[in-house]
Parts: C-alpha cells; sequence; structure tokens
C-alpha cells in the first residue's frame, strides 16, 4: 500500500494523478478505480492511500483504500464571500441520495434524497471539503441536509456507501 495527495483528476476525462510519497513519479489514477471505490471525483490535494500496478504505460493505482479530503479549501476568499462558513452537521443523520445536475463552472448543483422529489443544494465548497471535485447526474452519495439561507442544502456528501459503514460505529 502506498500513500500520496491527488494532484488532479478531471471527472470528464476520465483520470487524473496522485503524487506518491516514494518521489518515483506521478502514479495515474483511473475513473474506473474511483468507480470501484463508490467514487466519481476526487479533489485536488486530498490524501490516498492505494495500491499501485506497473503497466506499458508506467504506474497506475489498482485500487483505492481511502480518501481523506483536503483542509485548506474552505479558507479561501472566494470561499468566504459565497459560503460564510460551513454549515454543522453534527448528529444530522445520512441520507442517500442521486445527483440531479451539478455544474463545476457555476460552483454548484441539486440532488434528490431517495424517495422525494425536494431539492437539495449542493455547494463546490462543501464539496471540496468532503473530498469531491465534480459529481455526475445520477452518481449516488450520501448527504447531510441541513436548512440553508434559500432552504435545504448539503452540510456534508459521502461515498454511496458511507451509511453502511457507520453502521456498527
Amino acid at each position: 500500500m502506498k500513500k500520496g495527495q491527488v494532484k488532479w483528476f478531471d471527472a470528464a476525462k476520465g483520470y487524473g494523478f496522485i503524487i506518491a510519497d516514494d518521489d518515483l513519479g506521478d502514479i495515474l489514477l483511473h475513473a474506473n478505480v474511483l468507480r470501484n471505490f463508490g467514487r466519481g471525483s476526487v479533489a485536488e490535494g486530498s490524501q490516498v492511500s492505494f495500491s499501485v500496478q506497473q503497466t506499458e504505460r508506467g504506474r497506475q493505482a489498482a485500487e483505492i483504500f481511502e480518501i481523506v479530503a483536503p483542509v485548506e479549501t474552505a479558507g479561501t476568499v472566494e470561499a468566504a464571500q459565497v459560503l460564510p462558513e460551513l454549515p454543522k452537521v453534527e448528529g444530522v443523520p445520512l441520507e442517500p441520495a442521486r445527483i440531479k445536475w451539478f455544474d463545476k463552472a457555476k460552483g454548484f448543483g441539486f440532488a434528490n434524497t431517495f424517495g422525494s422529489a425536494e431539492d437539495i443544494f449542493l455547494h463546490l465548497e462543501v464539496m471540496r471539503q468532503y473530498g469531491f471535485s465534480d459529481l455526475s447526474p445520477g452518481e449516488a452519495i450520501s448527504v447531510q441536509v441541513v436548512e440553508g439561507p434559500r432552504g435545504r442544502m448539503a452540510g456534508a456528501i459521502y461515498s454511496w456507501d458511507k451509511p453502511i459503514e457507520t453502521k456498527g460505529s
């Protein structure tokens, strides 16, 4: 198992790169490897634990074991202007949801929890704090929904299998 940091990942292209702690060069991160982990994207700067395989074209991540979101992104001036602080989610239950649409250029989008047509606002800065860089329509996620200034919004966003991970704790 290796550790490293996501250099960049482009969900539209379907790949990105990890800078490994071993200083042997970048490692390809393919979208299929992320999907096997239950994610469609990963934020730049996220810390990852992964296994590597050597291919004809170089090293690539074979399996992701853990993703830890970057910590510095919420402190930017732009983030403070749009989202003064991250919502408090302590004690808020996780709900399964699907992405309705998300526009990275606009910095927001919407999701729906299962069984409800009511929209949940998704803010890019909240996504980044939880390790996501982009979300695709139909992608399954788990959210902690809070009341925001204009209605329901995701205060926290996780991979779709997060509720399964927390049942025993």
